[in-house]
């Protein structure tokens, strides 16, 4: 039996909901906040696009796919596999590539060329050269978090004539352009020391929490960069902080901190080598993310029950599905 009853509980423009309704025709599509929905209301849907309390996911009990609209997966998700066997559970991965990969590479440029301290100085009307700028061309690029958003930002980088430009990926993999060599986690110690510029695009997970400790920030290139936007937990920010200090880094970007909002006092709001943006990256700044989203969500509910599925998620891992 196909999938008769959805429920779009993500933010949508008149044009989605006309786009999901043609493509399929033979379903109820009801567009609203789950948060909003009482039990009995939620019950009767056996699909969901967008975003549930996993707590809640008892309350669906006929549920054939649970396509979320982001691209990393809470761990409460994954208890489909055991509670509710019968579902397919999709993430939103690979909706975010272009955006956010745009954004590392705005940020990084705006560091290298000293842009937000040339912002601070134009808030204070003063007119002054602040010195020595950095270029891309020709430096090696770190990229932890070899994914879609990872492969993306390599690709811009190549563009503008980055160096080596080399991959880290949770599991092995053989290199493929734009990466001229990819590792697992377990070499970003001995990484560390060739990058000017490390990318993090990683999701929250047990491994990544304080990924970046002042260890490994120690290990980094002298005036190297590094820039965030995957989870805020990769880094101790503490330690950011006392690397910022110290002089060993050029700069950091971070769209993403351990706890959001930062906090009111916290010292990364008046550092002047940190680029801080709330979080934004991603989510459905860039119209491109959208209609990503909304067309793997029409993929994957039109793909049931046979698939092949868009970003299914392996529930061994968290991770979507490696297609080889």
């Amino acid at each position: 039996m196909a999938i008769e009853r959805i429920l779009v509980s993500m933010p949508t423009r008149p044009w989605h909901r006309e786009k999901m309704r043609q493509a399929l025709p033979e379903a109820q599509i009801t567009f609203s906040d789950s948060t909003n929905m009482a039990d009995d209301e939620l019950a009767p849907f056996d699909a969901l696009v967008g975003e549930v309390n996993p707590n809640r996911l008892h309350v669906l009990k006929n549920l054939k796919l649970l396509q979320l609209h982001f691209s990393g997966v809470q761990e409460g998700f994954l208890q489909l596999k055991d509670k509710q066997p019968q579902a397919v559970l999709c993430s939103a991965s690979g909706a975010y590539g272009q955006a956010i990969s745009e954004y590392l590479l705005a940020a990084l440029l705006s560091l290298y060329k000293l842009l937000p301290r040339y912002r601070d100085n134009q808030n204070k009307k003063v007119w002054e050269d602040l010195g020595r700028m950095r270029s891309l061309r020709g430096q090696t690029v770190l990229v932890v978090g070899a994914g879609s958003i990872g492969g993306a930002f390599a690709q811009l980088a190549r563009a503008l004539g980055a160096g080596e430009i080399i991959g880290v990926r949770r599991s092995e993999a053989f290199a493929h352009p734009p990466f001229d060599a990819m590792h697992t986690l377990d070499a970003l110690d001995e990484l560390l020391p060739l990058a000017d510029v490390v990318s993090l695009s990683l999701p929250h997970t047990e491994e990544t929490r304080g990924l970046m400790d002042a260890r490994r920030f120690a290990l980094m290139k002298e005036e190297s960069v590094i820039l965030n936007a995957g989870r805020g937990s990769a880094i101790d920010e503490a330690a950011l902080l006392g690397a910022l200090r110290s002089g060993r880094l050029w700069g950091a970007a971070l769209d993403v901190t351990d706890t959001e909002p930062l906090p009111q006092d916290s010292p990364l709001w008046e550092e002047p080598r940190v680029l801080l943006t709330p979080h934004v990256s991603g989510r459905y700044n860039l119209d491109a993310t959208w209609e990503n989203v909304v067309d793997i969500a029409i993929h994957n509910l039109k793909a049931w029950p046979n698939g092949p599925f868009i970003s299914r998620v392996d529930y061994s891992t968290g991770y979507r599905e490696r297609v080889d």
